[in-house]
């Protein structure tokens, strides 16, 4: 399976970020990244932390 490009603090710092009110596509753009990440990250990881994203991916694998 491939690693992922960001770590767990990166995809919270992005998520978080974004509730500032910066639109979406302007964070991607400043993060090199698409808008489909995103809000993928979001659906799967908004409502936790970064220590519940680590436990998730330990459990993952």
């Amino acid at each position: 399976m491939k690693t992922s490009r960001y770590s767990d603090a990166q995809i919270m710092g992005v998520l978080k970020q974004a509730e500032g009110g910066v639109p979406v596509s302007e964070r991607c753009r400043e993060h090199g990244m698409s808008n489909a990440s995103f809000y993928k990250w979001r659906s799967k990881f908004g409502h936790m932390d970064a220590s519940l994203i680590g436990e998730m991916k330990d459990l993952a694998e």
